[in-house]
């Protein structure tokens, strides 16, 4: 089969369109044949070696993908050959305290596909009967491979963890962004006045588009003040927040009092000096967020599908292109997601 492989860290020269053997699933497993895949910024740390996770080389990355079945491993029974479904990074243990409580999202002793497991840059990928979602009939394959990580781990945030509400002030942060692109919508489908912000003015157009009632350029404007007078002088409820460094800061300053943070990335700065005065005086509360359980998952797949929410697909692009996908995911010069197609 064709794939994408890197066999050292680095630039996007590191990856390598190649032909490797195809899989063979093993029990429990199942082998995908993969009809579009995600491209997200964990593919960039996988390649450039930042990714903290361990991972032998060579490795073919990607962690999310949609695809039709072409072949079960041994003790797979709810699943068969031809089934559409799209594929999540986390393979869960089902037996852990946490897979047991229903967060196999936070599941202590999972593999992760592009991580610990080859990933979705090929044509075929094994990956366990636990990392699957069966895809609605009239969910196309591009469709579910731009929302599978970033719609779910959205509302994760946004739903499950901040419980947005209508009328509420909600900041999104890099509203370019998959998770932004997809937090802007899951507000405003809650009736949420949002506000978005992004590091450059077209950008800003396009949440906008998305629905999006005001936009901050937070390399141009003070991302607090801005946002606080935005929302009346109180600041906002919520901030949907992934940047890290700077702009985390900002967002805690800016949040109202008794108002949520809710935090899945730090791509801006992995470390900041957090005013805990400020913290307790308002009463703010920072969540952390990692991903999404698959009931998320489904939620928003058929929400997709009932053209609810929409994907902000920036380009699809043949697999053999991954380096012009690496390069603008390294400039940040997209909007939303890309997509790979074998």
């Amino acid at each position: 089969m064709k794939a994408v492989a890197i066999h050292d860290y680095g630039g996007v020269d590191k990856l390598v369109y190649q032909d490797i053997d195809t899989p063979v699933p093993g029990p429990g497993q199942v082998l995908v044949r993969l009809r579009a895949t995600g491209v997200n910024h964990l593919d960039h740390d996988t390649r450039e070696g930042l990714s903290g996770f361990p991972h032998a080389l060579p490795h073919v990355p990607g962690i999310e993908g949609a695809g039709e079945i072409a072949a079960l491993g041994e003790g797979v029974s709810d699943l068969a050959e031809g089934d559409r479904v799209s594929i999540g990074i986390i393979a869960s243990c089902g037996k852990c305290r946490l897979c047991l409580a229903g967060k196999e999202n936070l599941c202590e002793n999972a593999q992760a596909l592009g991580v610990s497991m080859w990933g979705t840059y090929a044509e075929y990928v094994c990956c366990y009967e636990s990392q699957l979602v069966r895809l609605p009939d009239d969910l196309s394959f591009e469709k579910a491979a731009a929302s599978h990580l970033c719609f779910s781990t959205a509302w994760h945030m946004a739903v499950s963890l901040a419980g947005v509400q209508a009328g509420q002030d909600v900041l999104v942060n890099a509203a370019g962004s998959g998770v932004g692109s997809s937090a802007i919508q899951i507000a405003k489908l809650h009736g949420a006045n949002v506000i978005a912000s992004a590091g450059t003015d077209e950008k800003l157009a396009k949440a906008r588009a998305l629905g999006a009632d005001a936009t901050i350029n937070y390399n141009s404007q003070d991302l607090a003040e801005e946002a606080v007078r935005l929302s009346g002088g109180k600041g906002p409820d919520l901030v949907i927040e992934s940047v890290g460094g700077e702009v985390l800061v900002k967002s805690i300053e800016a949040v109202c009092r008794d108002g949520m943070v809710v935090t899945c990335g730090a791509h801006a700065g992995e470390t900041i000096e957090l005013d805990v005065i400020q913290l307790f005086r308002k009463h703010v509360r920072l969540q952390g967020s990692a991903l999404a359980t698959r009931l998320e998952t489904a939620h928003v797949l058929q929400l997709v599908a009932d053209g609810k929410l929409e994907p902000a697909i920036h380009s699809v692009l043949p697999l053999a292109q991954a380096q012009e996908a690496a390069t603008l995911t390294a400039n940040r010069n997209f909007f939303g997601k890309m997509v790979l197609t074998p």
